[in-house]
């Protein structure tokens, strides 16, 4: 992990914290985050491990369907949290489906919402590490600042 920022400064600087982590493998691959003043989705368009530079397609989300990526969201900290606390195990984690009866709804309903529209942007991502645990209600440790293509 890199070096920790303090929050005051991170936004300052422009950052803004990601919201949701969707996707994480060699790094951040897909979530929400500010940009430009609303919340967007972002994903990245190509293998971390094949290039320098990731670029990330990035589209707005609507508020309602913001509200329900962040109530899904709550439910996978909880899980973490009990995870961490010892009381839950990997097979426990609500993304297998058939563990928790309102995850799986919400799957269903922000799955066409996570589809990159034809209409994204391109995005190169600089991204900090925040002073908060990693997974929190509020979003996760990781800030970003968006430099568009």
């Amino acid at each position: 992990m890199g070096e920790t920022w303090d929050e005051d400064r991170l936004v300052a600087d422009g950052f803004r914290r990601v919201l949701v982590e969707l996707d994480w493998y060699d790094g951040l691959r897909a979530g929400l985050a500010e940009v430009g003043g609303t919340v967007h989705y972002f994903q990245s368009c190509n293998h971390f491990d094949l290039v320098d530079e990731v670029v990330y397609r990035v589209w707005p989300a609507a508020e309602e369907v913001v509200a329900l990526e962040r109530e899904q969201w709550a439910i996978f900290v909880e899980w973490n949290r009990r995870y961490e606390a010892g009381e839950a195990g990997p097979g426990d984690h609500p993304g297998h489906g058939g563990i928790d009866a309102r995850y799986d709804e919400l799957m269903m309903l922000l799955t066409p919402y996570r589809q990159q529209p034809a209409v994204a942007r391109h995005f190169r991502a600089e991204w900090r590490f925040g002073p908060s645990a990693r997974y929190e209600a509020e979003g996760i440790a990781t800030w970003v600042r968006w430099k568009p293509i």
